[in-house]
């Protein structure tokens, strides 16, 4: 029977040749997938990654870039959401319930503390905050009712670094589990799960896609109940990615070490250079000796992300840092890092810590992250902006 055009062209029966391979792998899109009979689509399992059922539940290039995280993370279970705020939601929401509480670190994300604070608690989950510094603040605060602790290594923003292994102990012997935010680390500073952590996030937006344009998280684990727990909840959700934002990622892992190696040598020679500037008061990188954690990132870590923040001194005002802050030209102002562009952004710290969680903390605070830019050429900027605004 001869089939219209329109018909002809949505199911030509042309199959392209099997056996072609190229450094990348394909992209996959999809909502509907298609099955050769009822019984297989019967007998479709996606949560052990053995088949397709639907472009939401995994396509062949959402699977790679779940398997290729896993193994970056030290994992063996990875689930992909569409930022990294969406990664820590959706561990909140796995193992939260009802009359449950939830312990965050007082340096944690601020969004992460706003959803803890808003969506949470309007669900009858409570929150603390610790301080990451001290382990018995944490041992002190887990209750009957804590289901899970968050730790964040280095803390946002003003940098501290965690015992990471002491927390875990405090909340292993209560018998409560631990997530990472291991952003920072990006899976190459240090290995979560070496370290007893039960669950390790990252906002894949940041190092892995390392372009500044994609938008994308992940959530990994070793433990397989806590596994069904978070893929079911991410089913329930209906999070995705798309497969052209995955490609993306894909394509640049392979430089991720490569990338993450640079930004650290770049960033503690240029975080060094601003330690002897008299208009320091205070450089925050957790590699530089006397920063806040410094003994504890030597004894977890082997490298260090392009990230620092400094306290520039109290003699000047706010409004001279916002003018050294607009006055740079290769620092472009704008959040998140790891990309290519060096980015700058003040902060107030009035609105950032408790008073009692800033005592050390004495200055305006400025954060940069570095891009792959020359750190001569970054210098010679800094050295410009510093002249113009603070004379």
């Amino acid at each position: 029977m001869t089939r219209d055009i329109a018909t002809e062209l949505s199911h030509h029966a042309y199959q392209p040749p099997a056996g072609f391979e190229a450094p990348q792998p394909a992209v996959h899109k999809a909502s509907t997938v298609i099955f050769k009979s009822v019984a297989a689509m019967r007998a479709r399992d996606w949560r052990h990654k053995s088949g397709y059922t639907y472009g939401l539940h995994g396509t062949p290039t959402t699977f790679t870039l779940e398997e290729r995280i896993a193994t970056l993370e030290g994992g063996t279970h990875c689930v992909l959401v569409p930022s990294g705020l969406a990664a820590i939601a959706l561990v909140d929401q796995a193992l939260l319930a009802q009359g449950d509480e939830l312990l965050l670190p007082e340096n944690a994300y601020g969004p992460s503390r706003d959803f803890a604070r808003h969506e949470l608690a309007r669900w009858g989950i409570a929150h603390r905050l610790y301080d990451p510094m001290d382990p018995a603040s944490l041992a002190g605060a887990i209750g009957p009712r804590t289901k899970l602790v968050w730790i964040e290594a280095a803390g946002s923003v003003t940098m501290e670094f965690p015992d990471i292994a002491a927390l875990v102990a405090a909340a292993r012997s209560a018998g409560v589990p631990t997530a990472l935010d291991n952003t920072w680390g990006a899976g190459i500073a240090f290995n979560g799960f070496a370290l007893g952590i039960d669950i390790v996030m990252q906002a894949l937006t940041k190092y892995p896609s390392g372009g500044g344009d994609v938008l994308m998280g992940s959530v990994v684990t070793r433990d397989e109940a806590l596994a069904e727990r978070i893929k079911l909840t991410h089913m329930r959700l209906g999070l995705g990615v798309a497969g052209n934002d995955c490609e993306l990622v894909l394509r640049s892992l392979a430089s991720l070490p490569l990338r993450y190696a640079a930004q650290d040598r770049a960033g503690r020679e240029l975080a060094s250079w601003l330690q002897a500037r008299p208009e320091v008061a205070r450089v925050l990188h957790p590699a530089l000796p006397g920063a806040p954690g410094h003994e504890h990132w030597r004894a977890h870590c082997s490298a260090a992300a392009g990230l620092f923040s400094v306290l520039l001194d109290e003699r000047f005002s706010a409004a001279q840092v916002d003018a050294f802050v607009d006055t740079l030209t290769l620092f472009r102002i704008g959040y998140s890092w790891a990309g290519p562009v060096s980015l700058v952004v003040p902060y107030d710290l009035a609105l950032l810590r408790a008073p009692e969680a800033r005592s050390h903390l004495r200055g305006h605070l400025v954060r940069f992250s570095l891009g792959l830019e020359t750190v001569a050429d970054l210098q010679a900027d800094l050295a410009q902006a510093m002249a113009a605004a603070f004379g």
